[in-house]
């Protein structure tokens, strides 16, 4: 068993990693900028590093900062838990070579499925299907990128090669906008991932946003925990997610299943991971995979009663999976909205002190917050504060006990995104699941 976890992160993943170490009876060291120092889990873990001033860049992403973090605590592992450096290659590479266990996949895998067309082209020898389009780089050759574009068939979409986060992207509708959204497209690329690769796929019109949750260890052992929808999002950035997605088949969810296994078998994928589909007209299609925890990793939680931080753990300890496929059931239907410090129209960040916090309960609810009365919201990060969970015996049971949360929850002081959440937990489209991944965005332009 690991003997103390850094973890490498803050907020409610933090606090969710500890709990899980606290559980297994796991030492942690909680990192943290200067402008965090009252965060719930630091005043919580065993032992607290300051590794610098609040910007990301001079604390959360400091790599030497954090590695000395790890041997000043003589640390056995590092959690990344999400975002920050969760899927930085370079950040496992060192991890390693410093001595310390990286809870998550090798930097080898991060670095492969980081790169969304040497990603596709592996998941393309494995039989997972894909988003029909190029699995090279596009050139500089207008002739020939017009020529791609129409055997593709218009709209196309532009993407990064390193992009993520719903950044780097660019739809396509007719040829003489082509070369002015490749250029466009590498300029962003450049900037936000310093890589200016692109590549070209079809632009699927009203998709549904479809993922499968896997964890694979160390022995070649790999299940998959069913799958999430994950379609309510607003600039690809996930608002409600839910599991088990609505509309799937049986013979569906073994079928791509049991392709994303064979996937993780192939890549030696190891620890917790997701796979990402666009999912139209009945037929999935692979867009990347998640080297990491996901924010939604509690949706799957709470229908399979598997404790995915945990599991994470044990893999980096070197212990096979303790059960197989057969052991994984689907228990009912669970819903998770994010609730952010932000105005819920305009999403204009609103940081500041929380004067009264009260967090719903009852039956099937499940709360994950680092909120507490007094907390203040820094504005220097993320605006998520939180994740309210609820789980029924089906998908109209789960509605209406989230509703019901979303009316108890009370967060005083800052602006959240809770009245849109509550708007959307009885909009008749979203209620009937006739939604795809773009009707929130034009729902809020109407």
């Amino acid at each position: 068993m690991l003997d103390k976890v850094v973890i490498a992160n803050r907020g409610e993943i933090a606090l969710r990693i500890l709990r899980a170490c606290r559980d297994m009876g796991i030492k942690t060291v909680a990192i943290h900028s200067e402008a965090d120092r009252d965060l719930m889990h630091v005043g919580m873990a065993d032992e607290s590093v300051c590794v610098g001033p609040a910007p990301s860049a001079e604390s959360y992403l400091d790599i030497p900062a954090i590695i000395s973090a790890a041997e000043v605590t003589n640390a056995t592992a590092i959690h990344p838990g999400y975002g920050f450096l969760a899927e930085n290659a370079e950040f496992a590479e060192v991890v390693e070579s410093s001595g310390f266990i990286f809870i998550g996949p090798n930097a080898e895998t991060i670095r492969q499925m980081g790169d969304k067309i040497t990603a596709k082209r592996a998941m393309q020898e494995a039989g997972v299907p894909c988003v029909p389009g190029g699995t090279e780089p596009i050139g500089d050759d207008e002739k020939e990128n017009a020529r791609m574009a129409r055997d593709i068939g218009y709209p196309v979409i532009i993407k990064a090669a390193g992009g993520g986060g719903g950044r780097g992207m660019r739809v396509v509708e007719e040829e003489d906008k082509l070369v002015e959204s490749i250029s466009l497209t590498r300029t962003e690329a450049k900037a936000a991932f310093n890589d200016d690769r692109l590549y070209m796929e079809k632009f699927l019109q009203a998709p549904r946003h479809v993922e499968f949750q896997v964890l694979a260890d160390t022995r070649g052992n790999a299940i998959h925990l069913c799958e999430r929808d994950c379609s309510m999002q607003r600039r690809n950035q996930k608002v409600v997610e839910e599991a088990p997605a609505f509309g799937i088949s049986e013979e569906q969810r073994h079928s791509i299943g049991e392709r994303v296994k064979q996937a993780c078998r192939e890549i030696g994928y190891r620890s917790a991971g997701t796979f990402e589909f666009l999912y139209e007209n009945g037929e999935f299609y692979f867009i990347e995979i998640n080297t990491r925890v996901q924010v939604e990793h509690p949706v799957t939680e709470m229908i399979t009663g598997i404790d995915i931080v945990k599991q994470q753990l044990l893999v980096a300890a070197g212990e096979p999976l303790s059960f197989s496929q057969d052991d994984v059931k689907i228990r009912g239907h669970a819903i998770e909205c994010r609730i952010n410090a932000e105005d819920p129209y305009s999403f204009i960040p609103c940081p500041g002190e929380v004067t009264h916090f009260h967090c719903p309960g009852g039956p099937g609810i499940r709360v994950d917050t680092h909120l507490y009365n007094g907390y203040t919201v820094p504005p220097y990060y993320d605006s998520m504060i939180g994740k309210l969970l609820a789980l029924g015996h089906s998908r109209s049971g789960a509605l209406t006990r989230m509703k019901g949360a979303l009316h108890e929850i009370v967060i005083d002081g800052i602006t959240t995104n809770v009245p849109l959440l509550l708007e959307l937990m009885q909009d008749p489209v979203y209620r009937n699941a006739e939604h795809n991944i773009h009707y929130l965005e034009n729902k809020l332009k109407g």
